[in-house]
């Protein structure tokens, strides 16, 4: 198959509110080791996006400037050590950056088929949140049957992934949400008790909810005051994971209740994390969640889709905070 030299890709013209993404032209990649040349149809879009757009998370040593994170396409070349996927196969995949263009070079190990009965927009709303709660959820966090798990940002990407796959592998789910619009959308995806945290004590509605006993799992990307908070709604014995800070990653804590409730505090990034880790997550979701997806059990919700060109619109729906789950580009 012959490639073009030079394809459409956003660029940033320089740290900034969303309209610094502008269409541009940049060199097709070329696959490295290890990896595979994929042309991208659709590619979502996350809030670590955003937060790369302002100057606050940078790429790894490496990764191109372009934007995204998670894309879904069709492979059209192969580095020579690659045994899968091959020139012709439809895939998702978790990459470091590039997500924002007509193609993206992507380690073979963090592709994924497209899973049955899937469209290229639903597949491109996977990798990220499903690598990220896999990880952070069911490894980090340990997550069991029959155990209460609470996940704040419950209508987000990733709240209403971490809602769906909790639920499915039998805990009971409490989700934090900011309207009852919200609320009613991450119940009706399984969530046991949406809380309306502006109008609710989601530490008080977590006590009751568990008969003083506390939740045996929280995952936050809040941070700031939710931190203290999250200590004092936590069980004996919980574990809370950290995953991003909406408000500030600087608290002051009493940490008598950590001791007292012998809690496990911990959290992860999943962009800096090596090929060979990333691979492992892809193996896992491979095997425990690609069934779920395949049932239709467990579903990427897709709040709106965006023209390639319009990246800088999809920022402002997800800077507006009013969308509930995913957002995506698309782009074949």
């Amino acid at each position: 198959m012959s490639l073009p030299s030079v394809m459409e890709a956003v660029e940033m013209k320089a740290p900034g509110p969303a309209d610094v993404l502008v269409p541009g032209s940049r060199p097709v990649p070329v696959c490295g080791p290890g990896e595979v040349l994929i042309e991208v149809a659709a590619a979502g879009v996350n809030r670590p996006d955003v937060l790369q757009r302002y100057g606050k998370y940078p790429p790894p040593p490496g990764a191109p400037d372009i934007l995204g994170l998670e894309v879904a396409g069709t492979v059209v070349a192969a580095a020579p050590d690659v045994a899968w996927p091959k020139p012709g196969d439809k895939v998702c995949a978790l990459v470091a950056g590039g997500g924002y263009a007509r193609y993206c070079a992507a380690p073979a190990a963090q592709c994924l088929p497209i899973p049955k009965g899937f469209s290229m927009i639903e597949a491109a709303a996977v990798p990220e949140t499903f690598f990220t709660v896999w990880t952070n959820v069911f490894e980090r966090g340990r997550l069991v049957p029959g155990e209460t798990f609470l996940c704040h940002g419950g209508a987000s990407g990733i709240g209403t992934t971490a809602v769906q796959l909790a639920k499915a592998f039998g805990a009971k789910v409490l989700a934090t949400c900011g309207t009852p619009e919200k609320c009613a959308a991450v119940t009706r995806l399984g969530a046991d008790r949406a809380i309306d945290y502006r109008r609710e004590d989601y530490v008080a509605v977590a006590k009751e909810f568990t008969g003083g006993a506390g939740i045996d799992l929280i995952l936050d990307m809040v941070g700031g005051d939710y931190v203290q908070r999250n200590i004092e709604a936590a069980a004996v014995e919980g574990r809370i994971v950290q995953i991003a800070f909406l408000k500030s990653s600087k608290v002051e804590l009493a940490l008598d209740a950590v001791m007292r409730k012998r809690l496990t505090y911990t959290g992860s990034t999943l962009r800096p994390r090596s090929v060979a880790q990333k691979g492992a997550i892809a193996q896992a979701l491979r095997e425990k969640v690609w069934p779920l997806l395949e049932s239709g059990k467990v579903r990427p919700l897709i709040h709106e889709t965006f023209a390639l060109a319009d990246a800088a619109k999809a920022h402002a729906a997800m800077e507006a905070d009013k969308h509930i789950g995913k957002l995506v580009l698309r782009v074949g």
